[in-house]
C-alpha cells in the first residue's frame, strides 16, 4: 500500500498543540507591547487607574496615601490592590525609589496575565483556524487599538477582560476528549471567571451568560465543574473581605448595594441615555472587526454554534445600555470578547483561502485596518505629559508640589510622587491651595498645565526649568 501523498505545497496542513519556540517569543513580544506603552507613557485612562489599584497598594506598603471613598466604606476588594503592593514592597526591599521604574516592576503580574490571555486567544482560534490562524488571531487581537491603550493599564476592566479570555477559551474546548479534560476545562473556565468577577464586579453579568450558554448547550459535565472552579474563587473572595473588612462577602454586598439597588451611583455620577455607546463603540472596533461581520451571519442563525464570547459580549452589552449610569470603559471587557469571535472567525476565513499570495495580502491588509481607526476611544486626556511632569518634578530635594489645573482625583497621588511630602492641587491663581502653597516655603515645586499661573508662580520666586509637553515645571530654590 502506497504512502498517503503530502497535502499540496499552497495548503499549510492542520496542526495542533503549542507554537513554537519562535511563536512563544512573538507572543510574548505582543503581550509586552501594552505594558511598555503604559509605563512609558503613564497618564491614566480614568481616575480609578490610581486611586483604585496603584495608591492603595502603596498605602499598603507604605502606611499613608490617598484612600478614596470606596476604600472608607468597603465596596472594594484587596485582591489586585494586594497583588500589586507585593511587587511594590518587592521594589522597596531593593531599593527602587523611582516611580517610573517600580511602575514597571508592579507591571510584571499584569504582563504575564496579558501573556497567558493571549495564549488563550492563540487556542481558541487556532481550533477554528489552525497555527498560523491562531497565531494571526493573536496579531489582531494584541495590536488592536483599545487592547494596546487598555491592557497595560492597572484598571479592573483592563484585568477582568485578561481574565475573561481565559475563560471563553477553556469553555470552549470541545467534548470529545476524556473526563479530565472536560474537568480541567470546567474548572479552569470557572477559575478564570471567577477572578474576573473578583477584580470588577460587574462582570458576574458574563459569569450568567457563560452558563447559560453551556446549559442551553447541554454541557452538562462541563457547566458543574465550572461551577466548581468558580465557587473556589468565591470562597477565597469571602475569606479576603472576612479578613479585612471583617464581614465575608462585605465588598461584593456594599457594591451591589450601591450600584444596583440604591441607585445612588447613576444620583452621585450621573445617568445616560442608551445611544451613549455609540460613537464609543463606532471609534473603538477596528475596521477588521466589522469586515468579520458578515462571516459570522452563519453561526448567529444557528443556536447550537452560537459563539460563546459573542453571547457573553451581547448580554453584557444589553445590561450596560440599560443601565443609567455610563462610562465609556465600561465597554472594554465585552468589546474584548467581540473582538475574540471577529479574530477568529476573520482569521478562520483567511486561513480556508487555498492559494498562499491572496492569504497573504488578505492576513496584512486585516492587520494594517486594524491601525487606521480613527482613534478616540476613549475620549478622555489621559493627561500622560502631567504624570511624566510629576515624577520628574518631585525627583532630588523637592519637599513640596503644587499642581496647578488638577483636582485630586486626576492626580497621581502619592504613588507617581514618590515619597512622603506636601502636595496640593488647584486651578487658579486665586484658588486657597494656590495661595496657601506660595507663602509656604516648603512648596519648592510647581506643575504648571499649558502655562497657567505662570506670572503668578514665577512672582512668587520659581523659574522655569523643565517642559514636558503641555506641561511646565518651576523650581524654587
Amino acid at each position: 500500500m502506497s504512502p498517503p501523498e503530502p497535502p499540496p505545497p499552497d495548503v499549510e496542513p492542520p496542526r495542533t498543540g503549542p507554537p513554537g519556540s519562535l511563536e512563544l517569543l512573538g507572543l510574548l513580544a505582543v503581550a509586552l507591547v501594552p505594558i511598555v506603552v503604559a509605563v512609558r507613557e503613564l497618564g491614566r485612562i480614568h481616575p480609578d487607574e490610581v486611586f483604585q489599584a496603584l495608591e492603595p497598594a502603596w498605602w499598603r506598603v507604605h502606611g499613608y496615601g490617598v484612600l478614596a471613598w470606596e476604600w472608607r466604606e468597603g465596596l472594594r476588594n484587596w485582591a489586585f490592590p494586594g497583588v500589586l503592593a507585593a511587587f511594590l514592597k518587592l521594589s522597596q526591599v531593593f531599593g527602587i525609589t523611582d516611580p517610573r521604574v517600580y511602575r514597571g516592576v508592579v507591571a510584571l503580574p499584569q504582563f504575564a496575565l496579558h501573556a497567558w490571555s493571549l495564549w488563550a486567544v492563540y487556542r481558541f482560534a487556532e481550533r477554528r483556524a489552525g497555527h498560523s490562524g491562531g497565531a494571526l488571531a493573536v496579531l489582531l487581537l494584541g495590536l488592536s487599538g483599545p487592547v494596546l491603550l487598555f491592557a497595560g493599564r492597572t484598571l479592573s476592566e483592563s484585568v477582568s477582560a485578561s481574565f475573561l479570555l481565559v475563560a471563553m477559551e477553556a469553555l470552549d474546548r470541545p467534548d470529545t476528549g476524556t473526563a479530565s479534560r472536560t474537568r480541567r476545562a470546567g474548572l479552569m473556565g470557572g477559575l478564570a471567571l471567577g477572578l474576573a468577577v473578583v477584580t470588577r464586579y460587574p462582570s458576574a453579568l458574563f459569569v450568567l451568560a457563560a452558563l447559560g450558554w453551556l446549559l442551553v448547550a447541554r454541557r452538562w459535565r462541563l457547566f458543574a465543574f465550572t461551577c466548581v472552579g468558580g465557587a473556589g474563587v468565591a470562597l477565597g473572595l469571602g475569606l479576603l473581605d472576612w479578613g479585612t473588612w471583617g464581614t465575608p462577602f462585605h465588598s461584593f454586598v456594599a457594591y451591589v448595594r450601591y450600584n444596583v439597588l440604591s441607585g445612588e451611583a447613576a444620583a452621585a455620577f450621573g445617568a445616560s441615555p442608551p445611544d451613549f455607546y455609540w460613537q464609543p463603540l463606532l471609534r473603538a472596533v477596528p475596521l477588521w472587526a466589522w469586515a468579520a461581520l458578515p462571516l459570522s451571519l452563519g453561526p448567529l442563525l444557528r443556536w447550537r454554534t452560537l459563539s460563546l464570547p459573542l453571547t457573553c459580549a451581547a448580554v453584557y452589552t444589553a445590561v450596560l445600555l440599560a443601565t443609567p449610569h455610563k462610562e465609556e470603559r465600561f465597554l472594554y471587557p465585552a468589546l474584548v470578547l467581540g473582538l475574540l469571535a471577529a479574530a477568529s472567525q476573520l482569521a478562520a476565513s483567511i486561513m480556508a483561502l487555498q492559494r498562499p499570495l491572496p492569504r497573504g495580502v488578505l492576513a496584512s491588509l486585516s492587520l494594517w485596518l486594524g491601525f487606521v481607526n480613527p482613534q478616540g476611544y476613549p475620549s478622555q486626556d489621559l493627561r500622560r505629559d502631567q504624570f511624566r511632569a510629576i515624577v520628574r518634578a518631585t525627583r532630588g530635594d523637592a519637599t513640596g508640589l503644587l499642581i496647578v489645573n488638577e483636582g485630586l482625583w486626576g492626580s497621581g497621588g502619592f504613588f507617581y510622587i514618590g515619597r512622603n511630602i506636601p502636595w496640593r492641587t488647584c486651578d487658579w491663581p486665586r484658588d486657597a491651595a494656590f495661595r496657601a502653597s506660595m507663602s509656604d516655603p516648603t512648596f519648592n515645586r510647581a506643575v504648571s498645565f499649558e502655562g497657567r499661573a505662570l506670572p503668578e508662580l514665577q512672582a512668587a520666586g520659581f523659574r522655569i526649568v523643565h517642559q514636558v509637553e503641555r506641561e511646565t515645571i518651576l523650581v524654587r530654590d
